[in-house]
Parts: C-alpha cells; structure tokens; sequence
C-alpha cells in the first residue's frame, strides 16, 4: 500500500471515529478512483444538512464540527 493510500484510509477509520452520527465514505469516480468525502448524517442530534461533501478529510472534518455545533444549538445545547 503505497504512503498516500495509507494515510487516507487512516483518516478515514479517525472521522468515523469521531463523528458516529454520520455514514463516512468517499465517492469513487467513473474510472474507478477514490474521489470526494462524504458524510450523510444518520442521527439528527448530530448535525442539520442530510450529506456533507468536502474534496479532502480535513475539509469534510471542519464542515462536520460545524455540524455538530449547529445541531447544539438547534436542540439548545449551546
């Protein structure tokens, strides 16, 4: 596996650890390579949009943060 691979599948397994309130996974491309990431939230206490769509993991981690806060203060919790 080469050191790229690696390390988005490590991403990967880390956003599914902290964001069990959402189905994590990443789009595959006509041609068959991974593409974008995705989250589509499966427990409304933990976010507000039904898919979230980001280019990399940090992008798709920042958006589901914000998600989170935004369900807080929805249920006023913030």
């Amino acid at each position: 596996m080469d050191p790229q691979t690696a390390k988005e599948d490590r991403e990967l397994a880390e956003l599914r650890r902290d964001f069990t309130g959402h189905r994590i996974w990443r789009s595959v491309r006509w041609d068959g390579r991974l593409s974008d990431w995705v989250a589509t939230l499966h427990d409304p206490n933990a976010g507000i949009h039904p898919t979230i769509i980001r280019a990399n993991a940090a992008e798709l981690r920042d958006a589901l943060r914000e998600e989170a806060e935004r369900a807080a203060a929805r249920k006023g919790l913030r």
